[in-house]
């Protein structure tokens, strides 16, 4: 495999094409156990009738551990609303869309959000009366087994030529509340310093789906608070801050 052509490139990992190949190569500090497990979310989601493209193969490459994937020739949400500001709007519905697709979707065999929360809520650095309030809550919202994303943001949707929608990353995909998912997008665009692209995709989601706002907001202290664990000072800060549960009484 060629690794010549960056297609990307993030803090712990960098993405490489090679001719119909998506190589991502992981720095050699990636926990081995996170590879694998992307991996395999990956893999169990391909056959649920999504975009998704297919793993070829998990290797290593000068010692370190890649993923190999089908590479999807097209351009990604974040790329046309950036290059395409007239018509936000419309990318946005797109990825409401895709969104609401993937959470008519199950996959018993993945990890469960609720899980997967109280583990980083207890990780978190916050004070204790504020991480017990935030676990009593989370113990609280009702138990739902739909496919969540994780990390469903415009640059992990690509659109195809031909119109048809991607989904990439799915190293955070659990099976649990719809609303989370939608709270952890909407918290993303916040990071990304678009409040009023976060609002216009909120309002979109809500109204398309049936949804309730406050209840989408009833998990945004604690999103926000599992989030926090990871990312730099500045968005633990900010992600700190959303986790205020007073701020959402």
């Amino acid at each position: 495999m060629k690794l010549e052509q960056v297609i990307a490139e993030r803090k712990t990992k960098t993405v490489y094409r090679d001719g119909d190949k998506c190589i991502k190569v992981f720095n050699a500090n990636y926990a081995k156990a996170d590879i694998l497990n992307e991996a395999l979310n990956q893999a169990r989601v391909e056959d649920l009738g999504l975009y998704v493209p297919k793993i070829l193969e998990v290797t290593t490459i000068d010692g370190r551990w890649a993923i190999v994937s089908e590479y999807i020739e097209g351009t990604t949400l974040s790329h046309l609303m950036r290059d395409d500001p007239e018509n936000e709007a419309q990318y946005v519905e797109m990825l409401v869309d895709t969104q609401m697709l993937i959470h008519t979707k199950k996959s018993p065999l993945l990890s469960r959000l609720k899980d997967k929360m109280n583990r980083k809520i207890l990780s978190a650095d916050l004070e204790p009366v504020t991480r017990y309030e935030l676990l009593i809550r989370l113990e609280g919202l009702p138990n739902h087994d739909k496919l969540c994303h994780g990390d469903l943001c415009p640059s992990n949707i690509i659109r195809t030529p031909e119109g048809k929608l991607y989904v990439i990353d799915w190293a955070h995909a659990t099976q649990g509340n719809a609303s989370a998912d939608v709270a952890r997008t909407y918290l993303t665009f916040h990071l990304a310093g678009k409040a009023e692209t976060a609002e216009r995709y909120l309002d979109l989601f809500c109204e398309k789906s049936g949804t309730d706002k406050r209840y989408v907001q009833k998990w945004m202290p604690i999103v926000a608070a599992s989030q926090s664990v990871k990312g730099n000072l500045e968005e633990r800060d900010f992600l700190l801050r959303w986790a205020n549960v007073a701020d959402y009484e």
